[in-house]
């Protein structure tokens, strides 16, 4: 699955937006910016959180960390990220691959605010070395993502 399910995505619904794989790994934001030649704020980190019994993901800029305060706010709840060996059995993604695109299953989506800060995100493509360089409001449409404001950035 993962790239191949990431590929199978864009070629039905953004045939515009091509698939990026780099020889590198691209597995984190220092790696992914170094590997893209931009800043590490413009990689779009995909987080899995769990909320309940529910799995959502957050996609924000690669410099941003989470407020608690606006999370907890919004969710009703303290911020609590996937297992490491749970990601890849939720998503479909490996970490560092982690991508609201091509998913094992349905998901509520969201992108923070902070991504508005560029006009061109770099968010992971399903596997360590691969993304897609898209904006920010092209991310939330294609996933059906709603704007939230949960990030310190």
């Amino acid at each position: 699955m993962s790239l191949t399910s990431v590929k199978d995505f864009f070629s039905q619904h953004a045939p515009d937006i091509d698939v990026i794989e780099l020889q590198q790994s691209t597995a984190t934001v220092a790696l992914a910016a170094e590997g893209h030649g931009v800043e590490p704020a413009q990689i779009a980190k995909t987080l899995a959180l769990r909320v309940g019994d529910d799995v959502i993901l957050i996609v924000t800029r690669g410099d941003a960390r989470l407020d608690n305060k606006k999370y907890k706010a919004r969710f009703g709840t303290k911020a609590r990220m996937l297992g490491f060996d749970e990601v890849e059995a939720e998503t479909g993604h490996p970490v560092g691959g982690v991508c609201p695109f091509g998913l094992a299953k349905p998901y509520s989506i969201y992108c923070d605010l902070s991504l508005k800060a560029y006009d061109i995100v770099v968010p992971a493509a399903g596997a360590t070395n691969a993304a897609v360089h898209i904006s920010p409001t092209r991310i939330a449409e294609l996933t059906g993502a709603e704007w939230i404001d949960v990030s310190e950035a």
